[in-house]
């Protein structure tokens, strides 16, 4: 069930045409891992994502390489690049959506060792990046 589909999300679903970013991350939505990298793959896949679409990466597999990469905007945006803090590393995605409490809806690899989307707490993301052309 996409995120908007869910009773909990009172908002509508996001444009599809937003973002070209979000639109080439959605088309791997459910599959195993898209890349080369066994493990630790979500930096992997949304540089990949981001070369595909016509975009420069961060050519770094490292998830908090994206916090200095394009430029800072103030809050979750559909095409957005979310760097987001875990216990013992790092994720990244790019936002799809905002639900009802303001988090971002984000599209990532290696959630679940799939590409999925799926909300994450606002307060997770410390970085949002819009990419570079």
């Amino acid at each position: 069930m996409s995120p908007w589909e869910n009773p909990a999300f009172a908002g509508p679903a996001p444009a599809f045409g937003g973002s070209d970013v979000v639109a080439e991350a959605r088309r791997y939505i459910g599959s195993g891992n898209p890349t080369d990298r066994r493990s630790l793959w979500c930096a992997r896949f949304m540089n990949m994502v981001l070369q595909r679409s016509g975009h420069k990466g961060t050519g770094s597999d490292m998830a908090r390489s994206f916090a200095s990469y394009g430029h800072r905007v103030s809050g979750p945006q559909v095409g957005a690049i979310a760097v987001m803090s875990r216990r013992g590393g790092g994720h990244v995605g790019v936002v799809s959506g905002i639900d009802a409490k303001g988090n971002p809806i984000v599209v990532s690899g290696n959630h679940g060792r799939r590409v999925a989307e799926a909300v994450y707490p606002r307060a997770r993301v410390y970085a949002y990046v819009m990419p570079s052309s």
